[in-house]
């Protein structure tokens, strides 16, 4: 039988009764924090295009990890940015470069109380802007990159990360990656897979974040907008290379590749809230034209209720904020 006697609005008469209901709540321990540090800044640098979001400097960016700790988010993913790039992104492997040295200043600070996540990739590194090194013919070499990926992930390790994030869409990567860090003995250090990582065009602001000196596109080596058995494909190769985590990125345009991830992984899946995504719902709020935080607050919902068991996003400190505040 149906109405009358079904009426579900029953369980939607006051906020406690919707609390009482809800089917997914977010939690400050299932955020991540993505942090952007540049080299030779004297004070942090406003990122124009993420309006409330830095380039650090190597205090403000200890400062951001501590007040993590403190709002008890999940974890920080560091991305660092050089004063000096080569074709080869040689900065990467720096253990005093921007990068290391922050992984080293961060997990000072925090020790183990937060997840020191650091991503593993070229592109801010390199002065052609790709996430590998090129070939004679100016086209992205997987297998020269994956060497210099596995030098990365040791280079992280050594300098205190608990987490190491391959981004570049190197196929193979994973596998490198997992056999160089146990060669090297760090066995407990896990491998974050960028899984199903998309070529988007709401990576913009990000460019600007990271001074990206990219010309042209990375197609070539990131997935199509169009494709969706791929995704599955490409995690369960990560899966079997070792991958720890897997990720989707983005997020808010790939929600049913992320369902998708979810229902088959047996590995926790996380979810990158990207710059572009996040600048939109600033820009709409800036302009009045819809609420801030009731859109970042829906919006990050809708990736957790998608299937994501952790997620990166901008607003994580603020988020975590307002849910401790709840």
């Amino acid at each position: 039988m149906s109405f009358p006697h079904h009426r579900p609005r029953r369980l939607r008469t006051t906020t406690a009764m919707r609390r009482l209901v809800a089917e997914r709540r977010l939690a400050p321990a299932e955020l991540i924090l993505p942090a952007f540090i540049r080299e030779d800044l004297s004070e942090p640098a406003p990122i124009t295009s993420m309006p409330g979001v830095v380039q650090h400097t190597t205090e403000s960016l200890v400062a951001a990890a501590r007040e993590a700790v403190e709002l008890g988010l999940g974890g920080i993913m560091l991305f660092g940015i050089p004063a000096v790039r080569d074709a080869a992104g040689t900065a990467s492997l720096d253990p005093h470069g921007v990068l290391n040295k922050a992984i080293t200043d961060v997990r000072a600070a925090v020790g183990d109380d937060l997840v020191v996540m650091s991503d593993l990739c070229l592109d801010e590194f390199t002065d052609h802007g790709h996430c590998g090194v090129l070939d004679a013919h100016g086209v992205v070499d997987n297998d020269a990159t994956l060497a210099i990926y596995a030098q990365m992930a040791v280079a992280q390790a050594k300098a205190g990360a608990h987490v190491v994030a391959p981004s570049g869409m190197m196929d193979g990567q994973v596998g490198v990656i997992r056999e160089a860090l146990d060669a090297a003995g760090f066995t407990d250090v896990a491998v974050l897979a960028y899984a199903a990582k998309y070529a988007s065009a709401f990576y913009g602001p990000f460019r600007e974040a990271v001074d990206s000196q990219l010309e042209g596109d990375r197609h070539t080596y990131q997935m199509d907008a169009g494709n969706r058995r791929e995704a599955l494909h490409e995690v369960e190769l990560d899966l079997a290379e070792g991958a720890d985590i897997v990720m989707v990125k983005p997020a808010m345009s790939y929600l049913d590749i992320l369902a998708d991830v979810a229902e088959m992984s047996p590995v926790p899946v996380a979810a990158y809230q990207i710059s572009g995504e996040y600048a939109m719902i600033e820009a709409a709020a800036a302009n009045g034209w819809i609420n801030r935080r009731a859109a970042i607050e829906e919006s990050v919902l809708s990736i957790k209720r998608a299937g994501a068991t952790m997620i990166l996003t901008y607003w994580a400190a603020e988020l975590a904020g307002w849910l401790r505040s709840n």
